[in-house]
């Protein structure tokens, strides 16, 4: 099984940023989009940023302009570049990736990392 580990996250103050990172496993030789999910205490997981292999992005309604999702096909990894955070971006934010291929040849439809919490706070 594929397996995504996400990093980068902590607490941060009103109106700071933050770089979320996640890598994927070294047995995992594509995928055909990666994300970011966010999920807050007590709401549903909602999208947060979707990227295909070849750069397209989707933004989810609450971060447009604030941040950005990029990813590097060379080593798996998707990245989270967060600024003018709000309280309301607390949450624990998970890497997913769809579409993937494993180097055994078995495909997953989705693989998602543990979570990384952010909490944005005074």
């Amino acid at each position: 099984q594929v397996q995504l580990v996400e990093s980068g996250g902590g607490l941060v103050q009103p109106g700071g940023f933050l770089n979320l990172s996640c890598a994927a496993s070294q047995n995992m030789l594509s995928a055909n989009s990666m994300a970011w999910y966010r999920q807050a205490p007590g709401k549903e997981r909602e999208l947060v940023a979707y990227i295909t292999s070849g750069g397209g992005t989707i933004y989810g309604q609450p971060v447009p302009g604030r941040f950005t999702i990029s990813r590097d096909n060379a080593k798996n990894a998707v990245y989270l570049a967060m600024s003018s955070l709000k309280p309301e971006d607390t949450a624990v934010y998970y890497c997913a990736a769809f579409g993937v291929t494993a180097a055994s040849g078995a495909t997953y439809r989705s693989s998602w990392g543990q979570g990384t919490l952010v909490t944005v706070s005074s």
